[in-house]
C-alpha cells in the first residue's frame, strides 16, 4: 500500500465502523497512538484520518479528552450543537475568484493552448451543432472525472450539459412542474430562488442551522423538491455534516421527494480528500447532482452539468429533450480536453494546496 493512501484506509474503516454502529454517538475513539499501533502506521497518519472524519462531521475533538463520535443516523436528526457546524472558508479563506489578477485562476496559457489544440484536431467539426444533451466527448470526460475524483459512477447518458447552473435550474422546474413546492435554503444564493420563481415555481425558504436545514423546517414542510448546497452554502458558509446528509436522504425517501445537490465550488475544499457527495450515498435514485465549470475554470466559461438518476432520464427527455444545447461545440471540446489531459485536476490540486495553506496560517 502506498504511504499516502494509508490515512484514507483508516478513514474509510473508522467511517464504516461509525455508520454501522460499532462506534455509537458520544463514544470515544481509540487514541491516535493506539490506532497507530493497531494499524502499524505513524501517529501523523492517524491524525490525518481523524482530521478528515472531523471535517465531514463524523467525530469531534475535545481538548485533552480525545475524539468523540458525533454522527447520528436516527430517523429524525435533531441537529448538531450550536457552533459545531463546519465552515472552513468564511473565517480565513476568501471565496476563490476567477479574475485575471488572481494567482489561483486557471492558467490562460494552458487554456489558450488547449483551444488551439482543439481547433487543430477537430477543424470544421467545431462549427457543428451539439447534440441536445451535450457532446459525447464532454459527457464521457465528465463521467470519467467523477469516477476517479469523486467516487461517483455514472454513464455519459446520465449527464446533461447546460450554459451555467441557472439554465439547469430552469430545466428542473419545467420537468417537475409548478404545482409542487420547492424547498430552498435560507439564506442562500439569491439566484436559486429567483430562477425557480421566474419559472413559476412555488418555493419555501427553509432556515439553515449550524450544519444544514433545521430538522423541524425539513420535516414539517410539504416540499417535493429540496435544493441544497451541502458543501458550503452561500452566504452563510454552512456545510452539511455526515448526519445531515443522510437525514436529507431519509427525507427524500419518506416524503417521496427529490434532492437537487448543488455542488458549487466543492472541488476547492481544503480537505485532504474530495467532499462526500449526497449523490454517491443515494441508493434510491432521488438525487440530481449539479456542478459548474464557471467557478473551477473561470467566469468566461458558461458551462455546467447535471447528473440524473437513471429513473429520471425518460422524464427529463420527455419534458425538456427538445431544447438545443446552448454551449458552443468549441467550448465543450476544450473542457473535455482539459479533463482528459489532467490539466483541470492539476489546477484543482493547486488551489486545494493553497487553501490548506491558508487554513493553516
Amino acid at each position: 500500500m502506498k504511504k499516502e493512501k494509508r490515512y484514507l484506509t483508516i478513514y474509510e474503516q473508522v467511517k464504516d465502523d461509525i455508520i454501522e454502529g460499532r462506534f455509537t454517538r458520544g463514544s470515544k475513539l481509540p487514541s491516535k497512538r493506539v490506532m497507530a499501533e493497531n494499524h502499524g502506521v505513524s501517529v501523523i497518519t492517524v491524525e490525518h484520518a481523524y482530521e478528515l472524519l472531523t471535517e465531514e462531521g463524523y467525530i469531534m475533538p475535545q481538548e485533552k479528552s480525545g475524539y468523540f463520535v458525533t454522527f447520528d443516523d436516527k430517523d429524525i436528526y435533531v441537529g448538531a450543537s450550536p457552533g459545531s457546524g463546519r465552515s472552513f472558508f468564511p473565517q480565513n479563506i476568501p471565496p476563490v475568484s476567477s479574475t485575471e489578477d488572481n494567482p489561483l485562476s486557471f492558467s490562460y496559457s494552458i487554456y489558450a493552448k488547449t483551444v488551439r489544440r482543439v481547433l487543430s484536431e477537430y477543424g470544421p467539426y467545431i462549427m457543428e451543432k451539439s447534440p441536445k444533451t451535450g457532446l459525447p466527448q464532454l459527457r464521457t470526460a465528465i463521467a470519467d472525472y467523477l469516477e476517479r475524483s469523486r467516487r461517483v459512477e455514472v454513464s455519459p447518458d446520465q449527464i446533461i450539459i447546460g450554459a451555467g447552473a441557472e439554465y439547469l435550474y430552469s430545466l428542473i422546474v419545467q420537468t417537475f412542474g409548478r404545482d409542487i413546492v420547492y424547498g430552498v435554503e435560507s439564506p442562500s444564493y439569491q439566484k436559486i430562488a429567483k430562477v425557480y420563481t421566474a419559472g413559476g415555481a412555488n418555493i419555501r425558504m427553509l432556515k439553515l442551522g449550524s450544519d444544514g436545514i433545521e430538522s423541524d423546517e425539513l420535516w414539517s414542510g410539504d416540499m417535493k423538491i429540496l435544493h441544497i448546497t451541502p458543501y458550503r452554502s452561500f452566504p452563510s458558509g454552512v456545510t452539511a455534516s455526515a448526519s445531515k446528509k443522510r437525514e436529507y436522504l431519509k427525507w427524500s425517501k419518506k416524503c417521496d421527494g427529490t434532492i437537487i445537490e448543488d455542488d458549487f465550488e466543492s472541488e476547492f475544499t481544503p480537505s485532504r480528500k474530495p467532499e462526500e457527495t449526497i449523490f454517491s450515498l443515494d441508493e434510491d435514485g432521488r438525487v440530481i447532482y449539479i456542478n459548474t465549470f464557471t467557478r473551477t475554470i473561470g467566469s468566461y466559461i458558461r458551462c455546467a452539468y447535471m447528473v440524473l438518476p437513471q429513473k429520471l432520464l425518460s422524464l427529463f427527455g420527455e419534458r425538456t429533450g427538445f431544447y438545443e444545447c446552448p454551449v458552443p461545440t468549441l467550448e465543450q471540446l476544450a473542457i473535455a480536453n482539459l479533463l482528459d489531459s489532467g490539466d483541470f485536476e492539476r489546477h484543482i490540486n493547486k488551489v486545494r494546496r493553497q487553501n490548506r495553506k491558508k487554513r493553516a496560517d
